[in-house]
């Protein structure tokens, strides 16, 4: 793996982990989306796709 995708393995695993913690709600609902849309851009190997939704998932979550 490059640097540049071990840091978005690395975000993978902290915005979910993040996403665990969250309380049920509408907030948690519109990370989760974003959430899935980064895996599937991380499975396409698009890492400004993925880091551009997991950003969108963590501000979801705040």
């Amino acid at each position: 793996m490059t640097p540049e995708q071990n840091k978005t393995a690395e975000k993978m695993n902290s915005v979910k982990a993040a996403w665990d913690k969250a309380p049920a709600g509408p907030k948690k609902d519109a990370a989760l989306n974003h959430y899935q849309a980064a895996e599937k851009a991380n499975t396409a190997k698009n890492d400004t796709e993925t880091n551009k939704e997991l950003d969108a998932a963590a501000h979801a979550l705040a």
